[in-house]
């Protein structure tokens, strides 16, 4: 059966054989771009990042242009009619009819959901908030099979903002899907991973333990996955301040690592890793943005000549007498959206932003 690309909001959407089809399309690509250089001359990519980006929105738009393809957008709502207040609806309603594909990152959980359920064209999800960031797993997937020559048979550490870091939530869900890949939970109680992301992990089986320090598990891993404490995801700037300098590579902590084993990070980094660390030939988080392109042009040749798709978007129930207690959901803004849930017993599980509310 033919596999169809279409909307890419969660990792999920995908199967397991599309990941590793996107990843060896990638391969391909970045072994000879040029092949690839007009394969969506004619087609118009629009790009809506409400939030500052900078390897995201820049690699979606060089992949693009690679491929020879055009570009429309904003990187700044203030400059589009979102300051004059109009509604998330609206804004995709039109410009996916300007478009053959849209690639979207946005502040609230759950948005690029409630964009496809509106879109005339594929979506992609660039980052909903701290929700999910599914095209830099792409992304990572990619390196680690470019570095390492595997999917499986993994130990990564998985250090930082483990809470709000949605290039982490959606790394863990992926590498949960592949053989025997074990994790390392490295945070402060206050920063550690979601509990329906470790939910996800125990109904894959997947081992993980909890660790409070670098130190006590460096020696043990394939991969450590620095990531940034995130100041725009804190609810106050005295709370930021009491996690913001907790954890930090440096070059004697990688003494203590395997020869083999490498470094990445989704970047921007702020002071998470000592830039001593850059000239290690495990530091891999400049070769993992590089990778970041080459998977995007791939993934934007799968989903642009996808066909329709087929699978709902929503296939929970409607209850819009529920109200998901998510401050940061998308819900909670656009009031038009129905209010689906996915129940379990007395759990409701909001299908945008994936909180739990007990009934």
């Amino acid at each position: 059966m033919e596999n169809k690309f279409n909307h890419l909001i969660d990792m999920d959407d995908y199967s397991v054989a599309q990941w590793n089809e996107l990843v060896e399309l990638a391969e391909k690509i970045k072994a000879n771009p040029e092949e690839y250089s007009e394969k969506c001359k004619g087609k118009i990519m629009a790009t809506l990042f409400y939030e500052p980006s900078t390897r995201t929105q820049m690699s979606f738009q060089a992949a693009m242009i690679r491929l020879g393809g055009n570009i429309i957008g904003f990187d700044n709502p203030s400059n589009s009619s979102v300051a004059k207040g109009e509604n998330l609806k609206d804004t995709i309603k039109i410009v996916s009819t300007y478009s053959d594909i849209l690639v979207m990152r946005h502040n609230q959980e759950g948005s690029a959901k409630a964009a496809a359920l509106n879109a005339n064209c594929h979506v992609i999800n660039a980052g909903d908030g701290g929700h999910l960031h599914p095209t830099q797993t792409l992304t990572d997937l990619l390196t680690l099979k470019c570095e390492l020559g595997r999917l499986d048979n993994l130990t990564v550490g998985l250090c930082g903002d483990l809470k709000y870091g949605r290039t982490v939530h959606s790394l863990v869900k992926a590498l949960a899907c592949y053989p025997n890949n074990k994790f390392v939970l490295i945070s402060t109680p206050a920063l550690a991973l979601p509990s329906y992301i470790k939910d996800f992990l125990i109904s894959h089986k997947c081992e993980f333990t909890e660790v409070k320090t670098i130190d006590e598990c460096i020696g043990k891993l394939d991969m450590l996955y620095m990531t940034r404490i995130q100041r725009e995801r804190f609810d106050s700037d005295e709370e930021y301040e009491r996690q913001k300098n907790v954890y930090c590579l440096t070059k004697s902590k990688m003494q203590y690592a395997r020869k083999d084993m490498i470094v990445m990070h989704p970047l921007p980094r702020v002071n998470e890793i000592e830039t001593e660390v850059d000239d290690d030939p495990r530091a891999a988080y400049f070769r993992q943005a590089n990778n970041g392109m080459y998977v995007r042009m791939a993934l934007i040749l799968k989903t642009m000549f996808s066909s329709p798709r087929i699978k709902p978007l929503l296939t929970g129930e409607i209850h819009n007498d529920v109200c998901c207690t998510n401050p940061k959901c998308v819900t909670q803004t656009e009031k038009y959206l129905p209010h689906s849930f996915v129940k379990y017993g007395d759990i409701y599980i909001c299908e945008y932003c994936d909180e739990r509310i007990l009934k």
